[in-house]
């Protein structure tokens, strides 16, 4: 099935091949990728030497975590390399459509538009929540891709699995289901129907929960297939040896990850129930990510304000059903009393 999806040309690709990928053993000698043999001082030892094209040890590890063999796990730079590849593998440009849930996450739309593809878009309801009833409507036009952000992003809102699995078993093509932000929420992830559907696809990342944004390590989980076709046409070395040993080291650290992210959560429902005390806030949005959406009064004299204190939060109030809305971070607890000083200082100047 996953082969009459893909695009005919990535089929008959012929993927680069290093002689780290045709080398099977130990060697003391390198000197087949024209590298430098010296590391300059004060250069980390082996950073003058590429990193494995494939991540095997730090792919083992993710696989533990995770409960997924190793053969069904790609590493992206961010999971936004993981949305591209998607896109180049089997969306043909100019013929091929993707569906999408507005308000989402806008790359969905970015990398569509730089792989010539059309997007369909089906908007959330009042709630957020996916219109079942648009669905069939929107795979008559058989979407190659379809996403689904779960946890939401910006809405911070998830959909139920129910409607999920519908979607799934409704798809001709490649269903997306992106978790970034389930680490906030694991109980809602569908990892583990990788197995039942072949046409499912999961994002993760280190992104978020695991505090790696710097280090640009995406996830996508999905069949054998799938993950083979992805690492044919990745650039040779996409993950740096630096992102390759800050990840494995978060890896090890496993239980002290779930204790920041029970305060991260317990800080967004402090942050909720401070921010519903202000009279210019008119919703606080349901969230099980590490933000919040946040309907103001003014929203936009209240972004201003607080940038000029040196706040940054991100206006979302030009995305479908979002008017209005500033989405905040939930920060550090040293982090949220400053939000909330400006704001209430803000409210004393409004009175």
């Amino acid at each position: 099935m996953i082969e009459n999806l893909v695009r005919p040309n990535i089929l008959n690709l012929k993927p680069y091949s290093s002689a780290r990928d045709e080398f099977k053993g130990k060697a003391s000698v390198w000197l087949d990728a024209n590298e430098s043999p010296v590391v300059l001082p004060g250069v980390q030892t082996g950073m003058n030497r590429y990193p494995e094209p494939l991540q095997p040890e730090l792919k083992e590890k993710i696989s533990r975590i995770k409960g997924v063999p190793a053969n069904r796990i790609f590493i992206g730079n961010g999971s936004d390399e993981a949305v591209d590849l998607l896109f180049r593998v089997f969306c043909e440009p100019g013929r091929d459509k993707a569906l999408v849930f507005p308000p989402t996450y806008g790359m969905y739309g970015v990398c569509a538009a730089v792989n010539d593809v059309q997007v369909i878009e089906s908007l959330l309801d009042e709630q957020f929540s996916i219109n079942l009833k648009e669905i069939g409507k929107k795979t008559m036009e058989n979407p190659k891709l379809t996403f689904i952000c779960n946890p939401n992003n910006p809405t911070g809102n998830v959909q139920s699995h129910e409607t999920i699995r519908r979607i799934i078993e409704a798809s001709k093509g490649i269903v997306v289901v992106d978790e970034a932000y389930v680490d906030f929420c694991p109980e809602q992830s569908v990892l583990s129907w990788i197995e039942q559907y072949h046409n499912l696809v999961v994002l993760q990342t280190l992104s978020k929960a695991w505090g790696l944004a710097g280090a640009r390590i995406g996830l996508a989980f999905a069949s054998p297939e799938i993950i083979s076709v992805l690492n044919r046409v990745k650039f040779p070395y996409n993950i740096g040896k630096p992102s390759i040993e800050l990840a494995s080291a978060a890896l090890d650290q496993e239980q002290e990850i779930k204790e920041r992210v029970g305060e991260i959560i317990n800080q967004r429902n402090l942050l909720m129930n401070s921010l519903s005390a202000f009279t210019f806030v008119e919703k606080i949005f349901p969230s099980s990510a590490n933000f919040l959406l946040v309907k103001f009064r003014e929203s936009e004299k209240i972004y201003q304000y607080l940038a000029g204190k040196g706040i940054i939060v991100r206006d979302r109030s030009k995305q479908p059903g979002c008017k209005g809305c500033l989405r905040i971070t939930v920060g550090t607890q040293t982090e949220n009393k400053t939000l909330l000083k400006a704001l209430k200082e803000l409210e004393n100047k409004q009175q």
